[in-house]
């Protein structure tokens, strides 16, 4: 019975170590950009980085990625008057990792979106299991054009 109890915390503790680690390179991560939603197959199998202001271009985002399940992913509900929606689609992965996404404003009146993308490399630990992330974030509206600019950490 204690071979089972000290099993139990040695295993407790080393994953609280595991959740604290992906804590910790979410920590860059603008406080206003907020994550809703995300699963490991988005059907979308290159890069992709996209604003969405209104409902219906969301609903046909989650069309496509519910082309093949069933049941669906759910639409979140956002407030299209206040927020507008971030959406990263990865494309083939081969490991596991958020993207940790920040704002930047320009002298030019536009707003940079700089995604952070872990690099898989240098984790040799990593799975071979091979996904198709999608990332969905709220973030506030802005009127400024949106571009996006892809790194890796």
């Amino acid at each position: 019975m204690k071979r089972f109890l000290l099993l139990y915390i040695l295993v407790s503790l080393v994953s609280c170590k595991a959740q604290n680690a992906g804590t910790a390179e979410s920590s860059e991560q603008d406080a206003d950009i907020v994550l809703i939603d995300q699963d490991n197959y988005s059907g979308i199998l290159e890069y992709d980085a996209m604003v969405i202001k209104d409902t219906k271009s969301l609903n046909k985002f989650y069309s496509k990625i519910n082309r093949t399940r069933k049941p669906g992913l759910p639409v979140p509900t956002i407030d299209f008057s206040q927020n507008m929606v971030v959406i990263i689609c990865m494309g083939e992965q081969k490991g596991g990792g958020l993207p940790v996404l920040s704002k930047t404003e320009t002298p030019e009146d536009k707003m940079i979106i700089t995604v952070k993308i872990p690099d898989y490399q240098k984790n040799k630990s990593t799975s071979e299991i091979i996904t198709y992330p999608f990332y969905l974030y709220k973030t506030p509206t802005v009127l400024k054009p949106v571009s996006f600019e892809k790194t890796e950490f």
